[in-house]
């Protein structure tokens, strides 16, 4: 809408740039909502005034005066130049930059149909067009009052980010003393007292304290997060029981929330491909508008019998229903709604383009390790080898004896328990493992090696299986009985089983790529059903990996950490970065999913199928219409008593917008 559209900048930053935007909208929605509702109001006279609308509703004369016309001319003008004004404005800026558009059409028909209804009421013969230019007017304005409804929609994500962050923090003096500061006083370093059941005011780290965090709204894990001394915090997720003292890391625009913010706004301000191709639509649209109105009223002038008034009629209404109104909403409106429901769902769009691509990718390449699996070393397989225990009191006796111990193997075994049992003695067996009195039992938790010291009978079979999955065997001996195993690794996600199925029946080919031995790859992809990995690779490698693939002639997407795959997730023709945490601005990505599930990479490139359909279907709706339209309102049929009025071809075109409206909404993630 010409100049409507202008970004505001100045010199306070982002967060001023934003409020800018958002307030520019507001107005311009508050703008539209009040010249209609004010047009409408004065267009009440206008089509009482009308004999047209007199005659159909069979008021006769009765309702006509003396001077009743130029009554209806001093209201017309009022709502020409006081509704109409927005158009006007755009037909000029429009013409001013050589791009003629929607304005142009809009403003043309307005100004053709009010400049020859002057002209009748001040000597000329012929039939005014009053009572159509206002209810055109009216149309037009309540239709760009919705287009900045859904704009300012579209940016509610934002403020309900916006809003996440506390309007204080309780910060620490250096006499120990807490005051109570604005957020926009926190400075990096300051530290802040975070009480129980108050939001965290900064992005920063844990001093002192421990507690329980909920990250949910900017990370997509539902399960609150342990936080003690050394851990990390975002600003904007709420705190538990326990109170926290925070050292200041990232204050205002370099915070997580303030970058998430960021990628929300540009992925909807950015234009895409589709919207380009849509814009060139309308470009050209205008023009056939123009020659279409030009060869109508020259057709009906010089051709055909009809009056000259007729001729301006049907050059009127093809102007009209031919304006590119549903076309230039058909693509916005589906980007607006795709973001708002990529953002709803943990996906950061920060490459539209690269977002649109990801619907035709052939090939799909998933990073094992934090991705495919959990990136955490965890039990897989517990072995037993004597009637006498079950594995639940087999992995509760060792954790009972690991609990001492440091050693991450000690983590994974018990992490796998929910209790343990006192260790009465405890003690270490150099490079073998450890050994204590639980429970009144004898309990090792040791190397394979040990065992075959101890001359004890090795399941050879069952741990070279195990070991060749790049498992960690250790063995279990209780009271000198060797009485089971239980083998560690990187445990793979429940959710990747089903993510691959997903991208494999919507025909992606699915591979991995992965540091580890061919023996764990093989395995991982197996249980998966990967058709191909790439094993031992080493991090600077994996972009060759992506170039290999690439030259095959597929289309290929990489999925990983967003660090350490930053250079695969540049090369690939589109990156996108999973469960990425604070991370979430690694610029090598195109988009960003904030939870660390593989079920939201099949998710966003459903998003991005059905983003791309939504579009096609409005913009053949759109063009559709408009072909369809053009020979209606020249008069084509004509001769068959199917006559459409100015009035009449803006509810049709107003029609048609609607219906681009309403599919848009329809999208969704399925």
């Amino acid at each position: 809408m010409g100049d409507d559209h202008e970004h505001h900048q100045d010199n306070s930053g982002k967060s001023q740039d934003r409020h800018d935007h958002h307030d520019h909208h507001k107005q311009m929605a508050e703008d539209f909502k009040r010249r209609f509702w004010i047009s409408l109001i004065v267009t009440i006279p206008i089509l009482v005034l009308s004999h047209m609308i007199q005659g159909f509703l069979g008021l006769g004369d009765s309702l006509q005066f003396e001077g009743d016309l130029y009554i209806s001319f001093v209201l017309s003008s009022f709502v020409f130049f006081y509704g109409g004004w927005p158009f006007l404005r755009g037909l000029y800026d429009e013409l001013g930059e050589k791009e003629p558009g929607m304005m142009t059409l809009i403003g043309l028909a307005i100004t053709v149909a009010y400049v020859y209804s002057s002209v009748v009421v001040f000597g000329v013969e012929g039939e005014v067009f009053f009572w159509e230019l206002a209810t055109l007017v009216d149309i037009m304005l309540v239709g760009h009052w919705i287009e900045m409804r859904s704009v300012m929609s579209a940016s509610r994500a934002l403020e309900e980010l916006a809003k996440l962050m506390p309007g204080e923090a309780h910060r620490i003096t250096d006499e120990g003393e807490t005051e109570d500061i604005p957020l926009e006083e926190l400075e990096v370093g300051d530290q802040v007292l975070i009480k129980p059941g108050e939001k965290v005011p900064a992005d920063g780290q844990v001093v002192e304290g421990s507690s329980s965090v909920n990250e949910s709204l900017m990370t997509g894990e539902s399960k609150p997060v342990s936080k003690e001394k050394g851990d990390e915090v975002i600003g904007g997720s709420v705190n538990g029981q326990g109170s926290l003292t925070i050292k200041v890391e990232k204050t205002g625009d370099d915070s997580f929330l303030s970058q998430v913010i960021e990628l929300v706004r540009q992925a909807q301000e950015s234009k895409s491909r589709t919207q380009d191709l849509a814009n060139r639509a309308a470009f050209w649209l205008t023009l056939i508008a123009l020659g279409a109105g030009a060869l109508t009223f020259f057709g009906w002038t010089y051709f055909s019998s009809e009056s000259f008034i007729f001729a301006l009629e049907r050059t009127v209404t093809v102007m009209v229903i031919t304006c590119p109104h549903a076309l230039g909403l058909a693509v916005p409106l589906v980007v607006a709604v795709s973001t708002s429901l990529a953002a709803q769902n943990g996906f950061l769009i920060r490459n539209r383009a690269a977002f649109e691509q990801s619907r035709s990718i052939d090939a799909l390449v998933f990073d094992k390790t934090g991705t495919l699996t959990k990136g955490e070393f965890g039990v897989t397989d517990v072995l037993t080898f004597s009637d006498s225990y079950n594995e639940e009191e087999l992995l509760k006796l060792a954790a009972s004896v690991e609990q001492n111990s440091e050693h991450p193997l000690a983590e994974g075994i018990l992490e796998a328990v929910n209790e343990t049992y006192d260790i009465e003695i405890f003690d270490s067996i150099t490079g073998k493992g450890i050994k204590g009195k639980v429970n009144g039992k004898q309990v090792f938790v040791v190397s394979p090696g040990y065992v075959e010291e101890q001359n004890m009978q090795l399941p050879r079979d069952k741990y070279e299986k195990l070991s060749e999955e790049g498992k960690t065997v250790v063995f279990v001996i209780v009271d000198d009985e060797l009485t089971g195993a239980i083998a560690l690794g990187d445990q793979i996600r429940e959710s990747a089983y089903e993510a691959i199925q997903k991208l494999n029946d919507m025909g992606v080919r699915c591979m991995m790529l992965t540091g580890d031995n061919k023996q764990t790859a093989a395995f991982v992809a197996n249980k998966l059903g990967l058709e191909e990995f790439f094993a031992e690779v080493l991090p600077e490698e994996k972009a060759d990996k992506i170039i290999q693939v690439q030259q095959r002639g597929l289309k290929v997407a990489m999925t990983g950490d967003g660090v350490n795959d930053a250079p695969a997730l540049a090369q690939a023709d589109v990156g996108i970065a999973i469960g990425a945490g604070s991370d979430v601005a690694v610029e090598t990505a195109d988009i960003i999913l904030t939870d660390s599930d593989p079920n939201d990479v099949a998710a966003v490139i459903q998003l991005a199928k059905s983003t791309y359909r939504k579009m096609i279907q409005n913009l053949f709706w759109a063009t559709g219409y408009n072909a369809f339209a053009i020979p209606l309102a020249a008069g084509v049929l004509v001769s068959y008593g199917i006559v459409l009025s100015p009035a009449v071809g803006a509810v049709l075109m107003s029609l048609s917008t609607v219906i681009v409206a309403i599919n848009a909404r329809f999208l969704s993630v399925e």
